[in-house]
């Protein structure tokens, strides 16, 4: 371990694991709320969506939740096909009937008394893997398809088995399971040592300029790579670096 590194990536994530770095996240979504389902399911959408300029995304995000007229439970519950609230609701490769998928098949899971803790932890228990759980609460979505989807639903729930490094839902799952000054920690059927670092292009780059990871491919391989160095600069909070990427990139 390159102690020099440790420190200055514990120097990082104490300087940005703040909660005014909650106003321009998309984490900023849950944090609107006080109730456990408006905070899950503000954070799966805001989560699957989280993908492109973060000014673009969080601006459709904010569209998306007036649409929901900042009731996300409650419009998920109530929703009516029928009724167009969502039609003209688009991001990238999702249109409206991407998101209208999405919305009634949470309205299934709620309405049968399960909610996306319950799915994302029967996934936990039956399998003892992150990648196991991603799969578990994917393959839910997908045997629910109804409609005559696009790509772009496929794009908000991609497919573990096709390893991929499933950033959005392993941010997903920092927000809910690890506790912090950010992190929401509303979920505790698993630790917050057995998280999966969020890896997308930008933290792939940063983590290779600091000799953090050596594979090439940004793909689940890479996130294994990459967590299991962490671990071994905070054993059960490995994720907590995911700040210090931040912090790095916006310093140099």
């Amino acid at each position: 371990m390159n102690i020099n590194t440790k420190e200055y990536m514990d120097m990082l994530v104490e300087t940005y694991e703040t909660p005014d770095f909650i106003k321009d996240d998309p984490i900023q979504f849950s944090h609107r709320y006080n109730d456990k389902k408006d905070i899950e399911i503000a954070g799966f959408l805001a989560a699957i969506f989280a993908y492109g300029k973060r000014e673009v995304f969080i601006k459709k995000l904010n569209i998306l939740f007036e649409k929901m007229n900042n009731q996300p439970y409650e419009f998920i519950k109530t929703f009516n096909i029928d009724k167009n609230d969502l039609d003209d609701f688009d991001y990238r490769f999702s249109v409206g009937i991407d998101i209208k998928q999405i919305v009634l098949i949470l309205q299934s899971l709620y309405n049968s008394g399960e909610s996306l803790e319950s799915l994302f932890e029967y996934g936990w228990k039956n399998t003892e893997k992150v990648s196991g759980m991603l799969q578990t609460a994917v393959d839910y979505f997908y045997a629910r398809v109804t409609l005559p989807v696009t790509k772009g639903f496929y794009h908000l729930l991609p497919n573990p088995a096709k390893k991929s490094a499933c950033k959005r839902l392993n941010m997903f799952l920092r927000w809910m399971i690890r506790d912090g000054k950010v992190d929401l920690g509303i979920w505790n059927f698993m630790s917050k040592s057995e998280l999966l670092i969020p890896l997308d292009v930008h933290v792939a780059k940063i983590s290779r300029e600091l000799n953090l990871l050596a594979r090439n491919q940004n793909d689940y391989n890479a996130v294994i790579e990459l967590t299991k160095k962490l671990r071994e600069f905070d054993y059960d909070d490995p994720v907590k670096y995911d700040f210090a990427m931040f912090g790095y990139g916006v310093n140099n």
